[in-house]
């Protein structure tokens, strides 16, 4: 931690949290803040109730998948509808008041590496490796759609009204799509290399793109418009995560730190010592909580710690 982190992080707490056996893809809280998910090489997905992020109840394990879990996704209508997406070419539907019982489990087009929900919840959108985004009714189960994009597609966002969906490439661009027709919007000319990822404020007024060029943009989301660009990091940025109230962005990704800047001129908040390439990370949508999951590597060159989450934040959360 650098000894000048701005308030409220000056003094933040760390838990870890374990479970995994194997090194975590993807961590995400509910809507409420009280439940934390993870998918991990090990085949299977956790559910972990905890509270501020501190006291921890019970925790359930997902079971079901042939291959590594790479993505992990909440319905941001209801705390207990979980998506999940493994290697094995599936998604598969929970709901986590049955406990470990599956809903439903459809058949992807090809290798999925993220899902996402539309904000109203009947919809949940998955991307593939093969470029292919398949929307898949979140009701019925049933897969409306796909459509095969001309480029590679990284990772997958929509606008606040679910009308919008933001697709991030490997040529540096954002491409916008109008839903349900998947009309071509408009191209965004982001980033000189590969944009790997993209997340929205809460009440999605603007949203921030990481990149393999080291950078991390936050743009004005009525006007696609970039603000600032942070350039702090020093390696490919993975993933990033706004705060519950859009002061801040966190950036994690090859870097053995994730860097928080301010969002108001990107100054740098606070950075976290992680020891190793950071996967995932998301902020609490209640808290000013940060859960990620690294891999840790010792400074004496063994084997790198997995299989762990770590909750970290600030002390007025407690």
């Amino acid at each position: 931690m650098v000894a000048s982190a701005d308030a409220p992080f000056a003094d933040p707490f760390r838990r870890e949290i374990v479970g995994h056996r194997k090194s975590i893809r993807s961590v995400a809280w509910n809507v409420a803040g009280r439940k934390l998910a993870s998918g991990s090489v090990d085949h299977t997905a956790r559910v972990y109730d905890v509270e501020h992020g501190v006291r921890g109840g019970r925790d359930v394990e997902l079971k079901g998948h042939g291959d590594a879990v790479e993505h992990v996704c909440w319905d941001p209508t209801s705390p207990s509808a979980l998506a999940t997406i493994s290697s094995d070419k599936t998604l598969r539907l929970w709901d986590v008041r049955s406990g470990s019982s599956c809903v439903a489990t459809v058949a992807t087009a090809g290798d999925p590496i993220n899902v996402v929900y539309r904000p109203d919840g009947a919809v949940v959108a998955v991307g593939d490796r093969d470029d292919v985004i398949s929307f898949v009714d979140a009701r019925t189960r049933e897969v409306l759609r796909t459509h095969k994009f001309p480029r590679e597609v990284n990772e997958l966002a929509w606008d606040a009204e679910g009308a919008t969906l933001y697709c991030t490439t490997g040529q540096g661009t954002v491409e916008v799509l109008a839903y349900p027709d998947l009309k071509p919007l408009r191209t965004i000319e982001a980033h000189t290399h590969s944009v790997y990822c993209v997340a929205f404020d809460h009440e999605r007024h603007r949203y921030a793109l990481g990149s393999a060029d080291a950078l991390v943009s936050i743009w004005d989301a009525a006007e696609d418009v970039c603000l600032r660009t942070i350039a702090r990091v020093e390696s490919p940025v993975r993933s990033v995560a706004f705060s519950r109230d859009g002061r801040f962005v966190a950036a994690g990704g090859e870097d053995a730190r994730i860097d928080v800047a301010r969002v108001s001129d990107g100054a740098r908040a606070c950075a976290i010592a992680t020891g190793g390439v950071t996967e995932s990370l998301a902020w609490s949508p209640t808290e000013m909580l940060l859960a990620y999951a690294a891999e840790e590597k010792p400074e004496d060159g063994g084997r790198a710690r997995e299989g762990v989450i770590v909750v970290w934040g600030a002390p007025d959360t407690i």
